[in-house]
């Protein structure tokens, strides 16, 4: 049986057994998750193994990359930077990154970026790894790149690109690297454990992680055999050419290994932040509230970064989604806590959200990344923090 380490305060007990049977009944190796409830910690737990390969003990302080949790936490620091007057969402992205405005971009807002609605899903021309993760050649090859489909028609999840596009604008504007901005601004007030850029001292903490395929692969079965729900999904993961594959195809190689010393310490503002769920929840909560005297965000900022700016089907993904400006918002497979909630996902299972209507942050973190659908982890968690609310 895993230890579960941690505490949670009265009431909240039941989290604690959820969180347990994560590791006795759905597969999580390593893991941890922290609820906020009106700016301060009502859960905060951690338990299993960090590196399933040595043993070597997950801690409280142990790091894990969260993949695309990671925008929420870019999001952020666009929003800051709303806040303080120096960035302005209807304004053209080419105001402020003059490149941009290259092969018909130049009157998209900085908010079809953050919204997924700007059709540079993917590139014509993927850049080669070592240059991306060196920032400059991605950013001039999206610049450059033509929109594949008229932005602001429709949103399709910009699951690698959206880290480059958005984090280029607060390069341009702030005079920062997204991940220094993050550090500076975000991090360093609140005293988070996150990183967009993993400094080589933090190394050692960080979570290896494991990748659990799905126990099918649908891709591999006769169309007919595949259910009719999926069809639409399964022929786009077989094509090549589909969004659905070349939103991952935008470097050279299209596999990136983020357990790489290399690609941990780049800044992918997308997909490789590195923190503890306790920094994902204690962010949100000072999104909503005040943290040990720290606010990120005035109430109408708030309300604006929160709002629906694309809902509907999927151009990448397929199937429903929505978003605000930068944030994911509830749907039926990610309902979070109810209407008021917006965060994000990432890769494999991972989840932080607040939702101001009940007052509550949420971060979970884990290293066995589940592929497909089924993975029920951070849901039964959520669901619990819902029955211990009530």
């Amino acid at each position: 049986m895993t230890m579960i380490y941690g505490e949670v305060a009265p009431g909240f007990e039941s989290v604690r057994a959820a969180f347990a049977e994560n590791f006795t009944r759905h597969g999580d190796l390593g893991a941890a998750v922290c609820v906020y409830r009106n700016g301060h910690p009502v859960v905060d737990l951690w338990g299993g193994v960090a590196d399933a390969e040595t043993g070597r003990p997950w801690t409280r302080d142990t790091l894990q990359l969260v993949y695309s949790a990671t925008k929420g936490a870019t999001a952020t620091a666009v929003h800051m930077l709303v806040e303080r007057g120096a960035l302005d969402l209807d304004a053209p992205v080419a105001k402020y990154w003059p490149e941009f405005a290259a092969n018909g971009k130049a009157n998209i807002p900085v908010r079809w970026l953050l919204s997924h609605r700007a059709g540079l899903v993917a590139l014509d021309h993927p850049v080669p790894l070592k240059e991306a993760l060196a920032w400059h050649p991605m950013a001039e090859a999206l610049a450059a790149q033509r929109p594949l489909w008229t932005p602001g028609t429709a949103h399709g999840y910009h699951g690698r690109t959206w880290g480059w596009l958005i984090g280029e604008v607060i390069r341009r504007v702030s005079g920062r690297s997204p991940g220094r901005f993050f550090a500076d601004e975000i991090a360093a007030p609140l005293g988070l454990d996150f990183f967009i850029g993993l400094p080589a001292g933090e190394r050692d903490r960080v979570s290896r992680m494991a990748y659990q395929r799905p126990d099918v692969d649908l891709t591999t079965l006769p169309a007919e055999s595949v259910p009719e729900e999926l069809r639409e999904q399964v022929a786009a993961w077989r094509d090549p050419n589909s969004f659905s594959n070349r939103a991952y195809a935008v470097t050279d190689p299209a596999a990136i290994d983020f357990d790489s010393p290399e690609v941990q310490a780049a800044e992918l503002p997308a997909s490789n932040g590195i923190g503890t769920a306790r920094a994902l929840a204690r962010m949100y909560a000072a999104l909503i509230g005040e943290v040990d005297g720290v606010r990120l965000f005035s109430s109408a900022v708030l309300a604006s970064a929160a709002e629906e700016q694309a809902g509907g089907k999927d151009q990448v993904m397929l199937i429903p989604s929505r978003f605000s400006a930068g944030y994911m918002l509830p749907t039926a497979s990610n309902p979070m806590l109810g209407s008021s909630s917006f965060g994000h996902t990432g890769r494999g299972g991972s989840l932080a959200f607040a939702d101001p209507e009940h007052g509550v942050a949420f971060g979970y973190a884990m290293n066995n990344i589940v592929g497909g659908i089924g993975d029920v982890r951070a849901s039964s968690l959520v669901e619990t923090v819902r029955e211990a609310l009530a």
